[in-house]
């Protein structure tokens, strides 16, 4: 019986399976199977764990997270934390490219921009629409992220600097 899926943090970047499209795939259509795989997200991850986001959406080339607004995730001007926004767009866009890679490949975020266009206020979700990757060859992709607010006015926008390559062989 393989549980490989039990470690993800140790089979992400070694092995022969898309471990985060696997999991995804086996629990998201159980009661609290999303909650589960967010909180596995938040502990594979621990910095991004800070921010209690959740995963609603995950399929090929697309992810949507949410942010809800509380007091963890705030700033001295009673609006959403910069720094808590880009931890939601990193999340989002690594979760709709980390589920589109092929088996054999892996990623790293190698530089990330991002703009604020309004004060973040209440639940934000974050939304990344990507191309799927078809290959491990080394090669480096902007992947779009959204951010978009309860009334779905944009907050902000983020692009992320992601290179993919091969997984290293064990």
């Amino acid at each position: 019986m393989d549980l490989t899926w039990l470690n993800p943090a140790a089979a992400i970047s070694r092995g022969d399976k898309n471990i985060i499209k696997s999991i995804w795939d086996r629990i998201s259509g159980l009661p609290g199977g999303k909650t589960v795989f967010s909180r596995m997200i938040g502990r594979m991850a621990p910095y991004t764990g800070t921010i209690g986001a959740s995963v609603e959406v995950l399929r090929e080339g697309y992810a949507e997270v949410v942010l809800a607004d509380r007091r963890a995730v705030r700033n001295h001007l009673d609006c959403v934390h910069a720094v808590a926004l880009v931890n939601l767009a990193e999340v989002t866009g690594n979760l709709a490219l980390g589920y589109s890679l092929p088996a054999d490949a892996r990623f790293i975020v190698a530089g990330l921009s991002i703009e604020y266009t309004k004060k973040a206020r209440g639940t934000i979700r974050g939304i990344c629409e990507c191309p799927p990757i078809a290959s491990s060859a080394k090669k480096e992709y902007a992947v779009p992220v959204r951010m978009v607010d309860a009334a779905g006015i944009e907050v902000a926008t983020a692009v992320l600097r992601t290179l993919v390559g091969p997984k290293k062989k064990d």
